[in-house]
């Protein structure tokens, strides 16, 4: 499972409901990955390769190599 090494988003775990939602036993788990990405990003002056996600890249939070 890939992380965000910026900002630390992770896998987000929820339930999905079935239309009708009467029925508890078709709840089910789910799991949301981020969209992350394996960049080349300048650390230090140095490069470095680091999982980025979408969001910080978008944001500037990262300089790209």
């Amino acid at each position: 499972m890939a992380k965000c090494e910026i900002c630390q988003k992770d896998t987000h775990f929820g339930r999905k409901i079935s239309i009708t939602r009467s029925q508890v036993s078709r709840r089910a788990l789910t799991q949301q990955q981020p969209n992350v990405r394996n960049v080349k990003v300048v650390v230090d002056g140095t490069p470095k390769t680091m999982h980025v996600c979408t969001r910080c890249l978008r944001s500037g939070a990262v300089e790209r190599a």
